[in-house]
């Protein structure tokens, strides 16, 4: 586990200092520098602080009541004890694609959504695995590196964009003189956003691979989580779950397509592979080996 922290820490200093040095390409003297360590603050600090409202309002998630759905809310507190963390607040996205994500900062400050298709479509042992999932999130604290990893790489494509738009004017460059930077050019329009791209996937992946685990530790039923997988990789992309992209990585299925470079690009491991990984822990756990 620390392990894992480290990795992620390292991972995220990295797309700091990536931001940090887009905006000095940008500008082309030191106030580009300060300008990025800026760019870098305010992006942890509001991912920090308002994660849970950006991604909820991404996903356009209704505050579901213990009306709604009493078992839902008795399911979940009964795993948030086993969690042991606070239960979080509970919502519905109104979309027949089936996927559910956690958000907040920390377990205190923690909501877990889940779609009306993901509802319709799992049964009780399956929902249950997804909501165990997602509460290993919140207890790893996976939601808030997830928000800070996506706002930071969402604002050096920002900064590509500008440079993009403004090209033909050109940053200021070292001795001041307005004229075009070839290297800034490429670095923020295309190496800066790629690499972006892949820290934020590798994050990603490390945190769901965790987050099956995790599940199965709660519930005790690797396999439900390994059928859950199965039946939302097959219908989540027969019906896309639209919203802003830079959210991707807090679901727990990819809810893009697969066709073309979007493959290349996916911020979840191969639900194939997380279905092996937990069909052989449900073999450890009954002391049976592996079918071929």
């Amino acid at each position: 586990m620390f392990g894992n922290q480290l990795r992620t820490a390292a991972l995220l200093g990295l797309l700091s200092g990536l931001l940090v040095l887009g905006g000095y390409y940008l500008i082309g003297n030191e106030q580009g520098l300060y300008l990025g360590l800026i760019l870098a603050a305010i992006s942890s600090f509001s991912s920090w602080y308002f994660s849970d409202q950006a991604a909820l309002a991404a996903y356009r998630a209704q505050p579901f009541s213990r009306e709604q759905a009493p078992e839902l809310y008795d399911r979940v507190a009964r795993l948030s004890d086993r969690a042991g963390i606070p239960m979080p607040k509970l919502f519905v996205v109104p979309t027949k694609s089936p996927n559910a994500f956690a958000t907040g900062r920390d377990p205190e400050h923690a909501a877990i959504a889940v779609t009306e298709g993901i509802l319709e479509l799992l049964t009780p042992e399956e929902l249950e695995a997804v909501l165990a999932h997602e509460l290993t999130h919140v207890k790893n604290r996976d939601t808030l590196t997830q928000a800070v990893a996506g706002t930071i790489a969402g604002a050096i494509t920002y900064l590509g964009q500008i440079l993009s738009f403004g090209f033909l004017y050109g940053p200021v460059t070292r001795d001041n003189r307005q004229g075009p930077n070839p290297l800034g050019l490429l670095f923020l329009i295309v190496l800066a956003p790629l690499s972006a791209s892949l820290i934020q996937l590798a994050i990603s992946r490390t945190r769901e691979y965790s987050a099956d685990l995790g599940s199965a530790e709660i519930t005790g039923n690797p396999l439900a989580l390994a059928h859950a997988l199965e039946k939302l990789e097959e219908v989540g992309h027969q019906i896309p779950m639209n919203g802003n992209p830079t959210m991707s990585p807090l679901l727990i299925v990819n809810p893009l397509s697969k066709e073309g470079l979007q493959s290349l690009f996916l911020t979840h491991p191969p639900v194939q592979e997380r279905i092996r990984r937990l069909v052989e822990l449900a073999s450890q756990q009954q002391g049976t080996p592996v079918a071929a």
